[in-house]
């Protein structure tokens, strides 16, 4: 039995489970919020102590790993937007796990890539696609993953890091205000901080700038509600501009590889606002790449409906010799 785990800033995602002939196959689940507890080991004692009373002949854990959002080093994370530590071998002590691999949730996602069906993919972009050429995945959830493949020695490797964190280039005038409201706020302006969830709120107080003084509820969930369930003029400004910055820097990502082997977008959000998506306002940022844009007209990009992606490459990870 294999422990696989996707920690984010606002919630855990822990599974239980095996890996057979490609496929994930969880026995036991739970979904936790970051907000219930002090650190990762507490949220790790409450899923065991569920999961034994479920099943209390459960097979021991052999091995474990979980994707982090956060810079990994010596197997042990801080995190970036909660003040977690996660480290593989103090975890391994106090559970009795002999294998415990800590990651970046972003090259968690980038693993399980390899393990996705075609129903778990939505079309943006047809493209052209290249056998081993590089793939790019990104997604924007409470922040901004990023991760590359890269082909070598007969197989991709994943390269994480922390790309989010990279400035926010604004391209039109629109933009340049925005990105001056954000540097109001927060002094440098990353992509993050525009491109997630934090980041499509701060879009909003800057598309309605008296909202919060009227009561507006501004949580992106509100926002996309209003956007696309009811229309709102305001709602719908603030997601098509969201929309297109995160074209652009996806765009931006997938020329500093030239991704002809696929640009996934994953993450908590893309999967909610698709059929926004795919009117064509973020293909069309993706694209406007001045005398490049011939060359990222060729990479195909889609978007990864499967929310359940960093949990599955935790999942080969746990299996890897």
């Amino acid at each position: 039995m294999i422990l696989v785990g996707d920690i984010g800033g606002t919630k855990t995602v822990l599974e239980a489970g095996r890996l057979q002939e490609g496929r994930w196959l969880p026995a036991f689940g739970a979904r936790y919020a970051a907000a219930d507890h002090g650190g990762f080991e507490s949220v790790l004692r409450q899923f065991i102590g569920e999961w034994s009373l479920q099943d209390p002949r459960h097979a021991p854990v052999t091995a474990a790993c979980f994707g982090v959002a956060g810079p990994v080093a010596d197997n042990r994370a801080q995190m970036t937007n909660l003040p977690w530590i996660i480290d593989g071998a103090a975890i391994s002590r106090s559970f009795a796990i002999p294998r415990v691999n800590v990651i970046n949730d972003f090259a968690a996602a980038a693993h399980g890539i390899a393990l996705l069906l075609p129903a778990d993919l939505a079309v943006v972009q047809a493209g052209a696609p290249i056998a081993r050429a590089p793939r790019l995945v990104i997604g924007a959830g409470t922040g901004l993953g990023v991760a590359h493949l890269l082909w070598a020695d007969g197989a991709y490797r994943v390269v994480a890091g922390e790309a989010g964190h990279g400035g926010f280039a604004p391209t039109n005038a629109e933009q340049v205000e925005l990105w001056r409201s954000v540097h109001a706020q927060c002094g440098r302006v990353t992509i993050e901080h525009i491109v997630s969830g934090p980041g499509l709120t701060r879009i909003y107080k800057f598309v309605d700038r008296d909202a919060v003084a009227r009561g507006v509820d501004v949580t992106p969930a509100a926002i996309v509600a209003r956007a696309l369930e009811a229309g709102d003029a305001a709602s719908l400004r603030a997601l098509d501009l969201f929309i297109a910055c995160y074209g652009e820097a996806a765009g931006n990502l997938a020329l500093s590889v030239i991704a002809r082997g696929g640009v996934y977008i994953a993450g908590g959000i893309a999967p909610k606002i698709f059929r926004r998506i795919a009117q064509g306002g973020f293909i069309s940022a993706f694209n406007a790449k001045g005398s490049h844009s011939a060359v990222v007209q060729q990479m195909p990009v889609t978007v990864v409906l499967n929310e359940r992606l960093g949990t599955l490459g935790c999942a080969l990870v746990a299996t890897m010799d």
